[in-house]
């Protein structure tokens, strides 16, 4: 490869006396993208933050990482900024681990761009509202005193691309930057950071478990597996095998006409439980509904059932309500009109009190499997922590009870001691399935509760899930964007725009349709 702008020789990364990246090599070409892809901890993320100088403290990397001349391994930090500040720029998963949550976006895209091109910080704010502008997010003048929260997912996506293309950077790293986010808005975030990439001529190194990325994105495709880079293919496809039709059942919940004012439900699901970093999706201003600020209607009018024992999954573009109607099943945010029936008791007309005595019955799991839990909890203190928190927990059986719950989920209890950044994703959504279960819930409001893991991964999570709705009787309320997902798994599908339900119907059905436009909707991006 003539004139890499990446040139990666027998990168090692160990963390203790383990080693997790183990002789990689390879190297981008300017203009060039490639995809690392491989399961979860195969290595590809660490060597990805080995490439940027941002690997966690205590694991250690030999060998070579040169980045437009710049030797990256063993580098110190005042080498590090001024690469970063030069030709190296990232894009992560989540973008708050980007974007400060105490300032504005434009300030924020402002400072960068002074410090990289010598200006004041009146013409840097100028150069961040156009920088907002080139990368597609309307209204960039006012959208520039906004803070990351009044951010959508896709617009944050947009803002930290914003960010990184102030120093018109030679090799973009982005680490999973689409994982949140639904097919339409994924597709218009890749576009976007392939125009970047093809305007300046820079590389980009691009970490996914998303196969349609890499068919679609990807001039070259590097597959790694424990540790080691094995061959330039993507990973076999897992086959998604549809649901049954369920049989007559009597309906466990019931929504009439429910509706819900734009006022808190720009606040992602896991803030209003008090737990997590993350994350509303979508692209348009806000994570539920598209009708505007304040006093505008997040969810208008929705109705639908789910019987005991059913999934129905609730699908639509980023910002059409889907995580506000969780919010509001789940009563924590409180409804402007409608109904929603539980075992036939109205949440809605129940006070605080009432609603406390039934809470157990209905729990989420929601998108982000780290943040979902406490790092300050051991596995098996979060999957016993729900006992406590209702005086439930007996001294004598509440550990046979966790121990019970970790076998039920599919968990090793030699887990048990180990705090989630000790664990894989996988293995902390099975932690958090299993406490949610330790309620006994006969309904689960599952929020995007794959779309953090791999393939794989995400395989097991689902069919973990379907064989504890065999066992148990469980319900299922599955927000997701990923239509395979859903037909593999849901029984009924309900799609959602503008807070309204457009479609809804037996899941081949309405997949079959809905497959059909965005397939339409992505090639017109």
């Amino acid at each position: 490869m003539s004139d890499p702008i990446l040139d990666v020789r027998e990168l090692r990364v160990a963390i203790g006396p383990d080693e997790a990246v183990r002789g990689v090599s390879f190297g981008i070409a300017r203009g060039e993208t490639v995809a690392l892809v491989g399961a979860s901890g195969a290595g590809k993320s660490l060597t990805a933050k080995a490439i940027l100088g941002l690997l966690p403290r205590g694991a250690q990397a030999s060998g070579s990482a040169v980045v437009d001349g710049t030797e990256v391994i063993g580098a110190g930090r005042a080498v590090l900024g001024e690469l970063r500040g030069r030709a190296l720029a990232y894009v992560p998963q989540d973008a708050l681990t980007v974007l400060s949550p105490v300032h504005r976006v434009g300030d924020q895209i402002a400072g960068a761009i002074a410090s990289v091109r010598g200006i004041g910080i009146e013409a840097a704010r100028r150069a961040a509202i156009d920088a907002l502008d080139t990368v597609g997010i309307p209204d960039p003048a006012a959208r520039a005193r906004d803070f990351p929260h009044q951010f959508s997912g896709g617009m944050r996506q947009r803002a930290v691309i914003a960010l990184a293309a102030a120093a018109s950077p030679k090799l973009i790293v982005a680490d999973e930057p689409t994982t949140a986010l639904d097919v339409r808005t994924r597709t218009q975030i890749l576009d976007l950071l392939r125009d970047r990439c093809a305007a300046t001529g820079a590389g980009m190194l691009i970490i996914t478990h998303d196969l349609a990325v890499v068919d679609e994105y990807a001039d070259r495709v590097l597959a790694i597996e424990g540790g080691r880079l094995l061959a330039e293919a993507a990973p076999e496809r897992p086959a998604v095998a549809p649901r049954t039709e369920l049989g007559a059942s009597p309906t466990l919940l019931e929504v009439r006409d429910l509706t819900v004012e734009y006022h808190m439900s720009h606040v992602p699901l896991h803030h209003r439980l008090g737990i997590g970093r993350r994350r509303s999706s979508g692209d348009t201003g806000t994570s539920s509904g598209t009708r505007g600020r304040s006093g505008a209607r997040a969810v208008d009018g929705v109705s639908f059932d789910i019987a005991a024992g059913e999934t129905l999954a609730l699908v639509g573009p980023s910002g059409s309500g889907k995580s506000s109607t969780a919010a509001a099943v789940l009563r924590l945010l409180k409804p402007a009109a409608g109904t929603i029936r539980f075992e036939g008791r109205d949440l809605t007309a129940m006070s605080d009190r009432e609603l406390r005595a039934l809470r157990p019955r209905f729990q989420p799991v929601l998108q982000d499997p780290y943040g979902s839990l406490s790092p300050r909890l051991s596995a098996g203190e979060a999957v016993a922590e729900p006992l406590r928190v209702q005086r439930r927990w007996d001294p004598e059986a509440g550990p046979n009870k966790v121990r019970e719950l970790f076998a039920l989920t599919g968990l090793d209890p030699e887990l048990a001691d180990r705090r989630p950044h000790e664990l894989s994703g996988g293995q902390c959504q099975r932690v958090n399935i299993a406490r949610a279960l330790a309620s006994e819930p006969r309904l689960l409001v599952l929020d995007e509760p794959t779309s953090a893991l791999d393939a794989p991964l995400r395989r097991g999570i689902f069919e973990l899930l379907i064989g504890l709705q065999e066992r148990l009787g469980l319900s299922y309320l599955f927000i997701c964007h990923d239509l395979e997902a859903v037909r593999g798994f849901a029984h009924r599908t309900a799609v959602i725009e503008h807070g309204r339900i457009v479609r809804s119907g037996p899941t081949q059905e309405v997949c079959d349709e809905l497959g059909a436009v965005e397939a339409t909707a992505a090639k017109a991006v």
